[in-house]
């Protein structure tokens, strides 16, 4: 049996919803993995900012400590 093909007269503006909507769902988890990493990148940040948090990396007098205590 013969398919019949159609010619469609989408617009491009239609065409080009169609094809991002493509992409889209082509490249799911791609963008899931970046977004993955760039909140985790954002949290980090903001948590490692505030100076309470940061008190850890400054080195204390009386010589080198291991713990931040």
């Amino acid at each position: 049996m013969a398919r019949r093909v159609e010619t469609r007269n989408e617009s491009l503006l239609t065409r080009a919803v169609g094809a991002v909507f493509a992409f889209l769902r082509h490249a799911e988890f791609e963008i899931i993995f970046f977004l993955f990493f760039f909140i985790a990148y954002l949290l980090f940040k903001d948590v490692t900012s505030r100076p309470e948090y940061n008190q850890i990396f400054v080195k204390k007098p009386g010589g080198p400590e291991f713990w931040p205590f």
